[in-house]
């Protein structure tokens, strides 16, 4: 009865404090001088003048040579720095609220083949876990379900909307796959045992193509004996409309994944985790295969692997000529997804360069997820999806925003924490610090 009493009230609680509404559309103009702009696709302007007219790029020139007259609000950034939004790549953000609340998990689906699953209807853009994210830059989020052998599919929204169809930046960019794991670690979680092969590796493997086959012949028949949604779902991943995330670490499962890929005549494959996958860096550089690396702020994979592996993991592929682009699954990931900045900042701490790191969490997601036409780089025709920072935006003492916009929507930067940071500065009289 207690357990019911407690579930009821975290359910008010979530129903009361609702999410502070969304910044209009533009109507003026905006002009961003003086600030130093990081474009995105490497290329730094010391001082710039940005233009923002209708929700896009009008202008964005280097203030020292070109010669523009200030239209709308001038906003004079001297000393502070201007960065495409960041994108949040294999994130949950907005299908789960409370994780001891049920009623506000909406993250899998129950069965093992699922790619009918679509996350964008289950995606709640008043969580107060997406409105976190925009303090720190993050201004668009691919929202992927989980379980199963096949997940179901991802959508990409931005992160300040009244509900999901305003959110919308792509729908169903892809069909997410869980590879089977080819080792299993033997015992309990309090006493593990050691890893051994798994053995049901060839079976779930095999399960997996079938349903693949399954699904090409069904999509294949002319006038196919009743309605199969699962199999006419995988239809846009297989003809090459919408990408293949196949969720996969350990340099065997990598390999057996590339014939998989080459077997099945999978066109748009992209690997996600790919723990040890630069150890065949030059296989996918050959087969241009993206990869979405693991999350930086995690322990090694092996117990005897470095350190500092996930650090300098995104690199190593890098450095092999791969794309990367950096993810956020793990335990606790919704809430560390503000920290997608900061993963760019460790990569750029080991060996990477500053700006090649920025592009890993906003042009390279762009072209991943198919919307660098308009995102992922400050570029003249492209939407003005952008944020203003004290600093470097990649460190985190540096990372304090003064605004952001979303699409020109000059969206507000305060959440419910910044209200508990405000009350509580207030209640002991301390100076509030912005």
């Amino acid at each position: 009865m207690k357990k019911i009493i407690y579930t009821i009230c975290a359910l008010f609680a979530l129903i009361a404090t609702a999410q502070q509404t969304p910044a209009p559309a533009q109507t003026g103009s905006y002009t961003i001088m003086n600030a130093t702009a990081h474009i995105g696709n490497g290329e730094v302007i010391e001082n710039s003048i940005i233009m923002i007219e209708n929700g896009t790029i009008t202008a964005i020139a280097d203030a020292t040579i070109a010669r523009m007259d200030v239209k709308g609000e001038k906003i004079d950034a001297y000393g502070m720095h201007v960065y495409p939004g960041i994108i949040a790549m294999n994130s949950t953000l907005g299908l789960v609220e409370v994780d001891a609340v049920n009623a506000s998990v909406d993250v899998r689906e129950i069965g093992t083949f699922n790619p009918h699953i679509r996350s964008l209807i289950a995606y709640n853009a008043e969580s107060k876990v997406v409105e976190s994210m925009r303090p720190n830059g993050v201004l668009i989020a691919q929202v992927v379900p989980r379980g199963g052998r096949i997940s179901g599919k991802s959508s990409v929204v931005q992160l300040d909307a009244w509900n999901w169809e305003d959110a919308t930046i792509r729908t169903d960019d892809g069909v997410h796959v869980n590879w089977p794991s080819s080792f299993s670690r033997t015992g309990s979680w309090y006493e593990p045992g050691p890893i051994e092969p798994s053995k049901d590796y060839d079976k779930q493997l095999i399960e997996l193509t079938d349903f693949l086959n399954n699904a090409k012949a069904y999509n294949l028949t002319s006038k196919p004996e009743g309605l199969n949604l699962k199999y006419a779902a995988l239809q846009p991943a297989i003809n090459g409309n919408e990408n293949f995330y196949i969720h996969v670490n350990g340099e065997k499962a990598i390999r057996d994944v590339l014939k998989f890929i080459k077997a099945n005549g999978i066109k748009k494959p992209v690997l996600v985790g790919a723990r040890e996958g630069d150890k065949v860096g030059a296989e996918l550089v050959a087969m241009n295969i993206p990869v979405l690396a693991g999350r930086v702020h995690d322990l090694p994979a092996r117990e005897d692997e470095a350190f500092d592996m996930p650090y300098k993991f995104p690199k190593l592929l890098a450095d092999k000529g791969v794309m990367v682009a950096l993810e956020n699954s793990g335990s606790m990931e919704r809430h560390q997804t503000r920290n997608f900045p900061f993963y760019a900042g460790t990569v750029a701490g080991y060996g990477m360069d500053m700006e090649q790191a920025l592009k890993m969490i906003t042009l390279t997601p762009a072209k991943i997820l198919g919307i660098d036409k308009n995102y992922g780089s400050l570029e003249q025709g492209k939407s003005a999806t952008l944020f203003i920072s004290k600093g470097n935006a990649l460190d985190m003492r540096g990372n304090q925003l003064t605004r952001a916009f979303i699409d020109g929507r000059d969206i507000s930067l305060n959440s419910h924490q910044t209200e508990l940071y405000e009350r509580y500065m207030n209640k002991f009289g301390a100076e509030i610090k912005r």
